[in-house]
């Protein structure tokens, strides 16, 4: 199974990933290149696993670790390309790092066929779009941590940046509320109800509601950066949203928990 060689595919990229943070403070397309040979690297991995299991990788929760790692660093690799943030792809590398290493130390793969509720097409749909979602708000979240930072004296002030984020940010609640609108319509086709306030779909909606609240406070403040901490916190609850959860015990019996 190729699943158990994930190391042997984990480490040139973690190792290509870190070079390239180091190198985009000097040489830009030394680290686009390195981090673009890294995310091939893990890419060609996720391909590898997707046909040894003969389904995407997103049932279990490496699975959608590895996932981000993956979307995280073709995030970062892209917004460095187009925009010129070598900063960006440094972050950004350095956190799809992290989630890979997790990876490598607790892989969590279960091979096998799929339960009947999971062989509906709204499936990888709905986890795809998810995590793709958690991505891209997770690179707004850099962005935001850096403008932070660059307001209290840092260097690094980018007057372009507050625009930036705030498209990313609109670009990861689109997909967020996609996720939760394919798990409503498959929960309605498996179970027979769209929502069920089960422990995932109530965090699920919190962290939306963080968001919304996000959006309507950069409305009505335009100017005011303090409001970009909301952005960090927003995320916080994201996480706990995608991997707190499971640790609930109130939540072991939620068809939400990753097994």
């Amino acid at each position: 199974m190729i699943w158990n060689q994930i190391v042997w595919w984990g480490v040139p990229a973690l190792a290509l990933w870190l070079a390239g943070a180091l190198a985009a403070r000097r040489w830009t397309k030394l680290a686009l290149a390195l981090s673009l040979a890294g995310w091939l690297c893990l890419g060609a991995f996720t391909a590898l696993l997707w046909r040894d299991l003969g389904r995407p990788p997103v049932r279990t929760l490496g699975e959608t670790r590895l996932l981000y790692a993956f979307f995280l660093s073709g995030l970062g690799i892209w917004t460095a390309w187009r925009g010129g943030r070598a900063w960006l792809l440094a972050l950004s590398n350095i956190l799809a790092s992290v989630f890979l290493a997790l990876l490598m130390a607790r892989p969590g793969m279960q091979a096998g066929p799929l339960m009947p509720a999971l062989q509906s097409g709204w499936f990888v749909p709905h986890v795809a779009a998810y995590i793709f979602a958690y991505a891209v708000l997770g690179v707004g979240t850099l962005m935001a941590l850096r403008q932070l930072a660059a307001s209290r004296g840092a260097p690094g002030a980018d007057s372009g940046l507050l625009p930036a984020i705030d498209g990313t940010v609109r670009l990861g609640f689109a997909f967020l509320v996609l996720g939760m609108l394919t798990g409503a319509v498959w929960a309605k086709e498996a179970w027979g109800h769209y929502w069920s306030w089960d422990p995932k779909e109530t965090w699920a909606f919190v962290t939306a509601c963080a968001y919304l609240v996000y959006f309507h406070a950069r409305a009505r403040h335009a100017r005011s950066r303090a409001i970009l901490w909301l952005l960090p916190a927003a995320f916080v609850l994201l996480l706990v949203a995608w991997l707190g959860v499971s640790f609930i015990p109130a939540a072991q019996q939620s068809v939400h928990v990753y097994s």
